[in-house]
């Protein structure tokens, strides 16, 4: 078979239309290993790649740890340093392998991969920034390359579309509860007082969103009985609340899958009937050949 006739079967990712694929010779081989993940040499690449990124972070997170810093600070700053030699070099080998490197530089990917690395080299300078190293764990992501999520994809969008359709319906639920808590929050002030904990409404509105919310921290409790009577009713309250926006999801997702689901009803071009079993190749009342609406 021949290179263009293999080149014409070969199956490439969404980068090697938005950055560039090169034509040929080492930059476009470079490009398969670290773009696509459907070679072998592309998912050893990705697996490797995701273990030193989950690894770096295990070492950014243990640096954070005052004994684990003060007994092995060395070791950590060598295998920082090895984790950044590496990243750094795969960004440039990123931005050599593409036609459109600057594309590449300025997209999602492309500016997480260079905060990954940046940190590191202005922690010379500013210490401070070396807890920016976090930030790597963004580059996590990668990971849903590798784990072929592409199948679940129709879920997140019609997930995102029922969310989308809800947005009116969800702003003004969260604009009552912001009404509800504020109000709570105000009499709260009032019943209870500074000498309380409530030292003000902002306060009291923040024992009431954590009240409404069932989160409890624990930090502000009423202590008069009209004020844990009020925190009663707004723990019950919160109990209903937090139900509404699942709900309203719930049913424009239902509404989604209802629409689709009238949309695939088999159609007759013949009569123009649609009350068919979905398994049904001809209609039930002309026996014409039947097709989806």
């Amino acid at each position: 078979m021949s290179t263009s006739a293999a080149s014409s079967q070969t199956e490439y990712s969404p980068e090697a239309e938005s950055f560039g694929l090169p034509h040929g010779g080492w930059r476009r081989k470079l490009f398969v290993v670290i773009f696509e993940s459907n070679t072998p040499a592309g998912k050893a690449f990705d697996v490797a790649l995701l273990l030193l990124i989950i690894a770096s972070v295990v070492v950014v997170l243990l640096d954070s740890m005052q004994d684990a810093n003060q007994r092995y600070a060395k070791t950590f700053d060598m295998l920082e340093w090895f984790f950044t030699g590496i990243f750094t070099a795969e960004y440039i080998a990123r931005l050599v392998c593409v036609e459109r490197p600057t594309r590449y530089a300025r997209s999602f990917f492309g500016i997480v991969d260079l905060l990954a690395v940046l940190p590191t080299y202005f922690a010379l300078f500013l210490p401070q920034l070396g807890v920016l190293l976090d930030i790597r764990v963004l580059r996590l992501l990668r990971v849903f390359r590798i784990l072929k999520l592409a199948s679940y994809i129709s879920e997140y969008q019609a997930l995102g579309a029922a969310l989308y359709a809800s947005r009116r319906k969800i702003m003004v639920f969260i604009g009552t509860v912001a009404i509800l808590v504020t109000l709570l929050g105000t009499v709260m002030y009032v019943v209870e007082g500074p000498e309380n904990g409530f030292t003000s409404i902002p306060v009291a509105v923040y024992w009431a969103i954590s009240t409404i919310t069932t989160v409890g921290f624990g930090d502000i409790t009423p202590k008069t009985g009209l004020g844990r009577a009020i925190a009663s009713f707004i723990m019950l309250l919160g109990w209903g609340i937090l139900a509404v926006p699942t709900g309203i999801v719930t049913a424009e997702l239902t509404r989604s899958a209802f629409r689709d689901e009238h949309d695939r009803q088999l159609r007759c071009d013949a009569c123009g009937s649609t009350d068919h079993t979905p398994r049904a190749s001809y209609c039930q009342h002309c026996g014409a050949p039947l097709s989806k609406a």
